[in-house]
């Protein structure tokens, strides 16, 4: 007879991987829940914000957001009028080659938010200095800006398009953050530059090719010298911006994540 004194290393390496098993359902189980409230509360704030219009209204909201836009760039609620009334083939492009990239199907699966109800900034400011998180945390601070403040669409009609929009207002800051540009007007320019050449976005086009015209003298050389050069080849050779989950690389190193989006810093010679 066989006198048994303890758990069998086969039984206990069973009993391990059942409770391993377990915590992984558990985790993918939470995913899930998490997913299909993100979904749902985007849907919700979709169709309550809904605003019906044909294509002869459209039309009309374009050419009138242009022109407020373009006599007055401040005019913020202008400017997303033009890019929902005149973007749809942009937004098109915008969920093609998110459709195309792993993260950017995860971003469009999960439909995650960038404000204060789905970002815990009080987090962000506790990360080490050089990881995107506190580099955002430090941005919204110095520059005195709320992930809050961004409009909810409006005009477009297909709840897909919608998202994607969405997604580019809010990451906006992360795109400066990440850029390294202020949000004075060479800042913004810059980042429009960069944001037209992978977006086509119509209000990012005609903040790169109109916004310069409001710059000063000693701006205006610094852009055509360097800003200009290094926004052009930084939207055109770095990585689709639209599909960084930022929400899952808090904790990235900037430089790690400069080296992985093939963006390199802006050096500007001192004057």
């Amino acid at each position: 007879m066989f006198k048994l004194t303890g758990p069998c290393r086969h039984c206990r390496h069973l009993y391990i991987s059942a409770k391993s098993w377990q915590k992984s359902s558990s985790n993918l189980g939470r995913d899930h829940e998490i997913e299909a409230t993100n979904r749902s509360q985007f849907e919700a704030e979709f169709v309550s914000s809904h605003i019906e219009t044909n294509v002869f209204q459209k039309a009309l909201l374009s050419v009138g957001s242009a022109a407020v836009s373009i006599l007055d760039p401040s005019r913020g609620d202008m400017i997303a009028v033009l890019g929902e009334t005149a973007g749809q083939s942009a937004m098109k492009y915008m969920l093609r080659k998110m459709e195309e990239h792993p993260e950017g199907q995860e971003i469009l699966r999960k439909r995650p938010r960038v404000n204060s109800r789905a970002v815990d900034l009080s987090k962000l400011k506790q990360m080490p200095e050089d990881t995107l998180g506190k580099m955002y945390w430090n941005f919204l601070n110095k520059n005195k800006v709320t992930p809050d403040s961004r409009l909810t669409v409006q005009f477009v009609d297909n709840v897909d398009l919608g998202y994607v929009l969405q997604r580019y207002r809010e990451v906006h800051d992360l795109t400066h953050t990440l850029l390294g540009m202020p949000t004075n007007m060479l800042g913004e320019v810059t980042v429009k530059w960069v944001e037209a050449l992978q977006t086509k976005l119509p209000m990012c086009v005609g903040g790169a090719l109109f916004g310069p015209l409001r710059l000063g003298p000693k701006q205006r050389q610094k852009y055509v010298e360097y800003y200009l050069p290094w926004a052009i080849r930084t939207g055109s050779t770095s990585e689709f911006l639209m599909n960084v989950y930022f929400e899952k690389r808090w904790e990235q190193s900037v430089e790690e994540l400069y080296r992985e989006l093939n963006i390199s810093p802006l050096v500007v010679a001192p004057t």
